[in-house]
């Protein structure tokens, strides 16, 4: 595997960490319908968090969550649209984004809620 994709791994296994450590139920990792996936689904009281997860090694070039692009967006709003029919639920969803990026041999983590909005 290259070494982008074991850090894209393992920032996504320290976001559903973090979640899972401030009382959101993980419902699903790495859900797809059509082109677009969703890095983690998750669940807190009526709310369904989609979360994209964004991990860079440095912040040299921007900060993870600066791409996170319109088209990316469109697609996850048509997956989750679907997931929530076809799993038939009452729920508020929300678009978040956890950043995280690595500083000084750690790894940092930020919770962005209501990160962009649907259309």
């Amino acid at each position: 595997m290259a070494e982008h994709n074991e850090l894209g791994k393992l920032g996504e296994e320290l976001a559903a960490g973090y979640l899972e450590q401030n009382g959101y139920t993980i419902l699903e990792t790495n859900w797809t319908f059509q082109k677009a996936e969703i890095d983690i689904i998750a669940q807190k009281a009526e709310v369904l968090a989609i979360v994209e997860v964004k991990t860079r090694s440095s912040l040299a070039f921007g900060l993870p969550q600066d791409f996170v692009k319109p088209k990316k967006i469109s697609l996850l709003v048509k997956a989750v649209n679907e997931y929530v029919i076809t799993n038939d639920l009452d729920v508020s969803v929300r678009f978040d984004i956890i950043a995280v990026s690595k500083e000084e041999g750690d790894f940092k983590i930020e919770h962005i809620e209501d990160a962009f909005y649907h259309f």
